[in-house]
């Protein structure tokens, strides 16, 4: 299982500020970055995957989840300077190599390790079709944090010559289906900026906390952690880990038209909590839902409605063993409660890593020791997930 040295790691992306040369109205943070980059992935395959176009969706997800790790490591080179680097082969080995060795001892298994060594060092480990959809989905959410950067430094210095140089990287991909879309202005980007705008959105709201995290950065760490307790899985397929991983990036996409609403708000009055769930249902009907292809919409009501169930596309199970049971020829099955669970430790992450930085209050201790209690001795998908807790030593 995933350890506490690979999950501090991560979590320092929360920290990682980009564009910190130029006027940014608001800060940019290398995880919410990396969410978006993973939303507009998932877009940018379906229109292939609508083409018939070859491509490997667990490529997709493990050189997402690879790439952020990467980036946490070498979080000090500004993108000027690694092009330059990049330009450079051997040096560029060199660089990866110094990764590599930085990271082997937090990764969890000899498995992640041969697959982490093998995305920094051989151009072949990717299927090039997936390569070229994160190098897509990558430089699209560049260019969308760049519009914000632009907009406050209008006349800046190489404001101009960036935006040529980062136009010229989109237009060398353009015969995917998705960004010819996105850049004649069709539906979909509405979709995109909308998944883009929740990086917008603080959450604990109500509470100071260090680092403060959007509810896109969170949406990432969710899924970064569901994908490492998705590999602990008996009988893994791609179908599974695909539906747990997207399930994970865009569960509180609602939230995009609801705000985030607060635990405490949702569970003081009897009936609200339901009451919202209905209210997110209709205005993703009306401001989500529009902006999608009609064939994905069902797909995205998966991801966000009754997401931390045990289910499949046909029915909803309300013990793991029923569902294990009933796995056999499903091209859907959702782990929700595991799923519920990434997203439960991400939350206690949060108000953890504050109170270590010396920034806490009741309402925070309050909440990870109740969210660290939740778990104790607690299977979910038959994973002891009590260990990630544990470790944290936050119960007496």
């Amino acid at each position: 299982m995933i350890e506490k040295e690979l999950i501090n790691l991560i979590f320092k992306t929360f920290s990682v500020e980009r564009w910190n040369d130029k006027l940014r109205p608001i800060p940019l943070m290398q995880m919410d970055k990396h969410a978006h980059k993973m939303m507009i992935a998932y877009v940018l395959g379906r229109y292939e995957e609508d083409h018939g176009n070859e491509f490997n969706w667990r490529d997709i997800i493990k050189g997402g989840i690879y790439e952020l790790i990467r980036r946490s490591v070498i979080s000090d080179i500004q993108s000027p300077v690694y092009r330059e680097i990049a330009k450079n082969e051997k040096l560029l080995t060199k660089l990866n190599y110094m990764i590599y060795k930085e990271v082997e001892d937090k990764l969890p298994s000899e498995f992640v390790k041969n697959e982490f060594e093998r995305y920094l060092l051989d151009s072949t480990f990717l299927h090039p079709h997936s390569r070229k959809i994160l190098e897509a989905a990558h430089k699209y959410s560049s260019y969308w944090e760049f519009q914000i950067v632009r907009n406050a430094n209008p006349n800046g210095y190489s404001i101009s010559d960036i935006e040529i140089m980062m136009g010229n990287d989109i237009e060398k991909l353009s015969d995917l289906e998705g960004i010819r879309r996105l850049k004649k202005k069709h539906n979909i980007k509405n979709f995109v900026d909308l998944c883009g705008e929740l990086r917008y959105q603080i959450r604990w709201g109500h509470l100071q906390r260090v680092p403060q995290t959007s509810v896109l950065g969170h949406l990432m760490m969710v899924a970064t952690l569901t994908y490492f307790l998705c590999l602990e899985l008996e009988d893994l397929t791609d179908e599974r880990l695909y539906t747990n991983f997207f399930c994970a990036i865009f569960h509180d996409l609602p939230e995009v038209v609801t705000r985030d609403i607060i635990k405490p708000v949702k569970r003081s009055v009897p009936g609200m909590q339901e009451e919202i769930q209905k209210i997110e249902k209709k205005l993703a009907e009306q401001e989500i839902h529009p902006h999608l292809r009609k064939s994905w919409v069902n797909e995205i009501k998966f991801f966000t409605q009754d997401e931390f169930a045990y289910k499949t596309k046909k029915k909803k199970f309300y013990n793991y063993e029923d569902f294990k049971a009933n796995l056999e020829g499903e091209t859907r099955a959702l782990d929700g409660p595991l799923v519920k669970a990434a997203d439960d430790f991400s939350a206690f992450l949060e108000a953890y890593n504050s109170i270590n930085y010396g920034i806490k209050s009741k309402e925070l201790e309050s909440a990870m020791k109740s969210i660290a209690v939740k778990y104790k001795d607690v299977e979910v998908s038959g994973l002891k997930i009590w260990k990630l807790f544990e470790i944290y030593n936050v119960i007496n």
